[in-house]
């Protein structure tokens, strides 16, 4: 496997499908037996997405997970990856905004020609909060926003600039 088959392999369920709540899309890049494990929370990877959405939808009114560096080590059908997240939490109050930095430390193998998680483990390494109140300033006024589900423009096939409907701040 080579580095950018790595990543494809890594990138879903790490990033635009945690923004838009698609727990099936979350779900699929983990083996039949994969397990996710989020601090005391042990879970299936199938269960990961409703878990991980269940959770954000509780105490954030919107939030966006980068992955940045992302190191993978292959051993014939068994690799093992490190990848860091940075994750932006706005509090349901809309005042807030939370930054947390980690980890995702992934062990993957290849059945059947895919390659799938079979364990993830995640660390936080960093947090700390912030005033959010300037995305309620107006400076944003127009620009798309994203949604919690398939209608996030990030679905849309063909992506066109007249494509409906679209969230606006």
């Amino acid at each position: 496997m080579h580095g950018t088959e790595a990543q494809r392999a890594l990138k879903p369920g790490a990033d635009e499908e945690r923004a838009t709540h698609d727990a099936d899309l979350m779900a699929s890049v983990y083996a039949a037996d994969g397990i996710d494990e989020h601090g005391p929370d042990v879970n299936t990877g199938a269960a990961y997405g409703e878990w991980a959405n269940a959770r954000h939808s509780m105490v954030f009114a919107d939030h966006l997970h980068n992955i940045t560096t992302h190191t993978c080590e292959i051993d014939g059908d068994e690799a093992h990856a490190e990848s860091y997240v940075i994750g932006t939490m706005v509090g349901r109050d809309g005042r807030t905004l939370a930054f947390m930095g980690g980890r995702y430390l992934d062990r993957l193998e290849r059945r059947d020609g895919a390659w799938k998680i079979v364990l993830r483990r995640c660390t936080i390494e960093w947090a700390f909060t912030a005033d959010a109140s300037f995305q309620n300033s107006g400076a944003f006024k127009g620009f798309l926003k994203g949604t919690w589900d398939t209608g996030d423009l990030s679905y849309a096939r063909p992506l066109n600039l007249d494509t409906e409907p679209a969230v606006r701040w």
